[in-house]
């Protein structure tokens, strides 16, 4: 497996993963999200998009969100963020999604981060398990609602 920026021939296969990956987990109050998720673009051109590549098919990818990116949600001033963090159905259960979490935890740290800050919806137990297994500790007191009825659950790690 491969990780690595995307490049712009990539950015609907990307997109294609997001939604495939988040979809059975969309009840209806997200349904302007999914659009959200394949604007792959968008958030290469406003933030950093990494991959998982397996024999040049996009597997996996994620959004790290640097200081200063407008992605950015709830990190604070001196942790990292990342957001979007997908992979495709039929490749979960590969590490794809371990190693893009670790590698969006060594750019935070290369932009001078203590520790890394992310949201999640609340049905994604699988997610969880992952972030729980980096050391990632449940942040109640962040938790928050972008939307009525979309309820995001926050965790930290500090490093």
């Amino acid at each position: 497996m491969e990780l690595r920026r995307i490049r712009p021939d990539e950015h609907e296969a990307a997109g294609d993963v997001c939604v495939a990956a988040y979809d059975p987990l969309l009840t209806g109050a997200e349904d302007d999200y999914r659009e959200r998720l394949h604007d792959v673009a968008t958030r290469d051109a406003q933030a950093e998009v990494w991959v998982a590549v397996v024999e040049e098919r996009v597997v996996g990818v994620v959004t790290y969100c640097p200081p200063g990116s407008p992605w950015r949600e709830i990190g604070r001033q001196d942790e990292g963020e990342f957001r979007m963090l997908a992979v495709d159905p039929a490749a979960q259960g590969t590490g794809a999604g371990t190693a893009l979490a670790r590698l969006c935890e060594e750019r935070a740290r290369e932009d001078g981060a203590a520790g890394m800050a992310l949201s999640s919806l609340a049905t994604m137990a699988t997610a969880h398990r992952v972030y729980a297994r980096l050391g990632y500790s449940r942040e109640p007191a962040r938790d928050w609602s972008p939307v009525p009825g979309v309820d995001l659950l926050a965790f930290s790690k500090v490093f």
